[in-house]
């Protein structure tokens, strides 16, 4: 019998949720995705040393820049063994400005082209704010592919989709988390919060023919990720990933289409009010940016020191 990896292998594309080189090669996901906390702990081990460096001297003394030429040389190692993208993630701490995120955007998209990566192997991750989801309109006009992150809500996913964004991160173990302390009580399977928020937006986009790509992320546990084989992708931590490729027995697909709820459009109003109204989601959403926005300036501190 085939392990549980490879059994979700054949309804979802997997994704590895980590900058750890090693890891990815080991585990052969199609695409991966970092984030600042991600490039944090990648920062620390050994086989990064060299690029932490050469990320440096190149940035003239802009902590910023540098952080962005570490993530690019970390992408483009990544890039070097699996078959599709890497999402780089723009500076949480502009998640409110437009203007700022579509500018840090394309300085990416520009540094992997000095690497000789083509646009079409990047994703740029932001998030799921209404400036960022305005920013990632403006950038998928322009070509460049986007992936909307630190998604709790179902306004976020309408709104994104409505925005013709490539792809969409819900959290899912986040939501879990955050209903699990609100209620006092643990969930498990379908009844899970977070995978029935994952399970709606896919229902809707696919009901709505939106080509928005559905991408599960933040797991606690294997039942979270099995009652989601079926979803678009997966993106899912090294650890989870050895589990499933240690696990055997059946993991048939749980995720299907049908039953989507019909199109809503939202202009700004709308789409604070609901946010406004969803508590799980304006609190994670805030808490996210913060954690994210801690952690790059605890890389740009430690390339300031270099």
């Amino acid at each position: 019998m085939t392990s549980k990896l490879e059994q979700l292998k054949q309804y979802t594309t997997v994704v590895a949720d980590t900058g750890d080189f090693d890891a990815i090669a080991r585990l052969k996901p199609v695409d991966a995705t970092t984030n600042p906390s991600l490039l944090l702990k990648a920062a620390a081990l050994p086989r990064y040393t060299e690029h932490l460096a050469r990320a440096t001297e190149g940035a003239r003394g802009d902590a910023g820049l540098a952080c962005d030429r570490f993530a690019v040389a970390v992408g483009k190692d990544i890039l070097g063994v699996i078959p599709g993208r890497i999402s780089t993630e723009v500076d949480a701490r502009l998640s409110f400005d437009t203007e700022a995120t579509l500018d840090r955007a394309r300085r990416l998209i520009g540094l992997y082209d000095e690497h000789g990566v083509g646009r079409e192997r990047v994703l740029i991750k932001i998030a799921s704010t209404w400036e960022g989801i305005r920013a990632a309109e403006q950038l998928e006009r322009e070509g460049i592919q986007t992936n909307l992150t630190l998604l709790f809500s179902f306004a976020q996913a309408a709104a994104c989709a409505d925005a013709g964004v490539f792809l969409i991160s819900p959290f899912v173990g986040r939501i879990y988390d955050w209903y699990k302390k609100a209620n006092g009580r643990d969930y498990v399977g379908a009844e899970d919060p977070g995978v029935q928020s994952v399970s709606r937006i896919y229902r809707y986009y696919k009901a709505n023919g939106y080509e928005t790509v559905v991408m599960g992320a933040s797991f606690r546990n294997l039942g979270q990720i099995e009652q989601l084989a079926g979803c678009d992708r997966l993106t899912i931590s090294p650890d989870l990933l050895q589990q499933l490729a240690d696990t055997q027995g059946d993991l048939p697909r749980a995720l299907q289409a049908g039953g989507g709820e019909a199109r809503q459009v939202l202009d700004e109003g709308t789409f604070r009010w609901q946010m406004n109204e969803d508590a799980m989601g304006t609190e994670k959403l805030a808490e996210g940016i913060r954690l994210f926005a801690r952690d790059q300036e605890k890389l740009e501190a430690l390339l300031s020191s270099l």
